[in-house]
């Protein structure tokens, strides 16, 4: 299934090229064959300004672009392919310590798939293959090439790739520290070499790039675009130039250098061989001049570096690195201008945290193949047998990694509203749906929206505030809940975040399948806008609203079904009865906004109140109850308590861990051992027992 994926994604990625218009396919490949393109020029490589390669890579691949030229770009794509399912098979092979066959099987095309995905590669099969050629190159000479310190196999490798990329040459000082001191010198004999012929051959050409284009910088988009994910490109963007920016790139890039190119040598060293490539690579893309988007694939080689000594913690490190590899800056952080500065550069971040600060497990660490066990909430007795019909859902008792519940919320909001967006199913469908609810409402008595919109208009405080409260408490309300809960209650937070992803999943469906007018969009109907001010009915789009949001999205209410859903949950949860009641008029005080505002039918509202207790009970059903047996949920109340250890009447010799010998703390044999030192462990969990956790 996992080769089907692979499969299908790398058909998809090809298609997806072939089907585009011949001006916007293959720019790469238009800058040989094109009109201007260099075939075509008697001159220099960079007279036309398109070309970024360097000499030797102009040398080396003019063959490659007029046979690219002649099959119409077909064999140029599918090359491409070839080089990410070579660089994922070398992946694969290459992850560290002992890992079965089956695991190495599953590994291959899980690498392809998130090679196929991700933005660099994406960006490829447009922009070139010249940007895949090092990373592989560099992986074969590791993983693929014998390796002995004295065979020069590897080295000539990394020459090569140097010479199309420069900063790879940063992998010399990589094979120096770890004892391949010939395979280093042959790296950059090969560099030195190659560079040497395409100046015999291409001097003009060699002499500008070195002048005035060193590592592509001015050539393409402007140094100091987005697209440049190098410390250069963020100086640039920061506002400085000169000669102050460049002395500060020099420091910075030394700083990076030192740090990154030393721990990457101890990684290696410690058999960590593919994340030690990895580290160097993400070196080599901040101190690059130029690190355009399609060259930053050696971040997603450093996924497979292990952080955290916790089960839980793990799979956080993978999730970033997929997440800021696979979407724009944009779907992570909101266009906020305090914001800025990280969304522009958060591929830059996240290449210098993995070259310089995150702390990655050595093979020596206990932690690494045992890291300290999850510990898992088990709820109450369902009523009905089935459930949960999901047992593999298991509720975790500590809260979610913060980084990564921010990103994920971030990530769901954003395809949240690209959906919505999409989901236009035209003016004269939602008039048609409008008409239909209307007529619904007058048949059942309930169609009060007319009415209460003039009442509303005819009182002016009680206009403002509604308009007010329907523009500011929409997305206040239901966040400071689940950051309350995230505190103060994880296990509940978790089980109440679920519900409401299931209500906006569903409401997503409705918006698809059921485009909605709201009234203040029915002509005639003498409907008050009072959030939004009149709109032109002339204008098929209603002037420039429509392309902020899908205006027909009205069907079910999610203004109100998220407010019922923060009334249900502070019912749930509040020990206070002042603040249950408190709970239920955020809810009342939204329906009335939405119908006296003019943006919803009363019927939106009963739709937005199907979808929130459709979504209470997927959860319900899927993954139990939301109470826990009361051990366990008295052990989030704990602090200090390291959950997942074994208590001490079970440990095994050698285990280390808090209170253990080892790394994590000191013996507990000494003053400090009695009968508070054990760990707390849920029952249920393997090595605790109920005596334990009620310790």
């Amino acid at each position: 299934m996992l080769w089907a994926l692979a499969a299908g994604l790398a058909v998809r990625q090809a298609v997806a090229v072939l089907r585009l218009p011949p001006g916007e396919r293959l720019l790469d490949l238009g800058t040989w064959t094109g009109e201007n393109g260099v075939l075509h020029v008697s001159g220099s490589l960079y007279e036309s300004g398109k070309f970024t390669g360097t000499p030797f890579a102009g040398l080396v691949l003019k063959p490659l672009g007029r046979a690219a030229e002649q099959s119409l770009g077909v064999a140029w794509t599918l090359g491409t392919l070839l080089l990410v399912v070579a660089l994922g098979l070398v992946a694969a092979r290459a992850l560290p310590g002992t890992v079965s066959r089956r695991t190495r099987l599953l590994a291959a095309p899980v690498a392809i798939s998130l090679l196929m995905l991700s933005l660099p590669v994406r960006n490829s099969f447009h922009l070139g293959q010249t940007s895949i050629i090092p990373v592989l190159l560099v992986l074969v000479a590791f993983f693929v090439v014998p390796g002995k310190r004295g065979e020069p196999g590897p080295g000539i490798l990394i020459g090569l790739g140097a010479a199309l990329q420069p900063a790879v040459l940063l992998f010399a000082p990589l094979l120096w520290l770890t004892g391949r001191r010939r395979q280093a010198l042959t790296t950059v004999g090969t560099f030195a070499v190659c560079t040497a012929l395409a100046w015999v051959a291409l001097p003009s050409d060699t002499w500008t790039y070195a002048t005035r284009h060193l590592a592509g910088a001015g050539l393409g988009e402007n140094a100091d675009s987005i697209a440049n994910q190098s410390l250069h490109g963020a100086l640039l963007r920061f506002g400085l130039e000169g000669p102050l920016e460049i002395a500060l790139f020099v420091v910075l890039a030394a700083a990076v250098c030192f740090f990154g190119l030393r721990r990457a040598a101890r990684y290696a060293l410690d058999g960590q061989l593919l994340l030690a490539v990895a580290i160097t690579g993400c070196v080599v893309i901040a101190v690059s001049p130029t690190a355009w988007q399609h060259q930053l694939l050696w971040l997603l080689l450093a996924l497979v570096g292990r952080v955290g000594r916790r089960a839980s913690d793990r799979p956080v490190w993978p999730a970033v690195v997929v997440i800021v590899m696979t979407l724009p800056g944009k779907m992570m952080l909101p266009n906020m201008t305090v914001l800025h500065p990280v969304r522009d550069n958060v591929l830059l971040i996240a290449a210098l945290a993995a070259a310089c600060l995150l702390p990655f497990l050595t093979r020596t660490s206990p932690y690494f193949d045992r890291p300290i066990q999850t510990v898992y909430a088990r709820p109450v007795a369902a009523r009905w047998r089935r459930v949960p019909l999901a047992p593999f859902w298991r509720r975790l008792v500590s809260r979610p990694n913060l980084l990564l519940e921010l990103l994920a919320i971030r990530v769901g909001y954003s395809v949240y509203q690209q959906i919505r967006a999409a989901a236009d199913g035209g003016r004269e469908a939602a008039v048609a749906h409008a008409e239909q609810i209307l007529s619904i409402e007058k048949a059942l008595g309930i169609d009060i929206e007319r009415w209460a919109n003039h009442a509303v208009v005819k009182v002016s405080w009680a206009e403002d505030f509604l308009n007010f409260y329907y523009t500011s408490f929409h997305f206040l309300v239901p966040l400071s809940i689940l950051a309350v809960l995230y505190v103060r209650r994880p296990a509940d937070y978790r089980w109440v975040r679920a519900s409401l992803a299931f209500a906006t999943l569903l409401a997503l469906v409705g918006f698809w399948f059921y485009p909605l007018a709201p009234p203040r969009l029915m002509q005639g109907l003498d409907y008050i806008d009072t959030v939004h001010g009149p709109q032109d009915f002339a204008n098929p789009d209603y002037g420039a609203l429509t392309s902020v949001t899908n205006q027909y999205a009205a069907m079910p209410s999610l203004h109100f079904g998220w407010s019922l859903w923060c009334g249900v949950v502070i019912v749930m949860l509040a020990p206070k009865l002042w603040m249950k009641l408190l709970g239920l008029v955020h809810p009342l005080i939204t329906v009335s906004a939405i119908v006296a505002t003019a943006n919803h039918w009363v019927l939106d509202a009963a739709g937005g109140a199907l979808v929130v207790s459709v979504g209470f009970g997927l959860t319900y059903v899927l993954s139990g109850p939301r109470k826990l047996r009361r051990a366990e949920s008295m052990l989030e109340l704990r602090p200090g308590v390291e959950l997942g250890a074994k208590p001490e009447d079970e440990k095994e010799p050698g285990d280390d861990g808090p209170g253990g010998k080892g790394p994590a703390g000191k013996g507990s044999g000494g003053k400090g051992s009695g009968k508070g030192s054990g760990a707390m462990t849920a029952p249920g969990v393997r090595g605790g027992d109920t005596k334990s956790a009620a310790r």
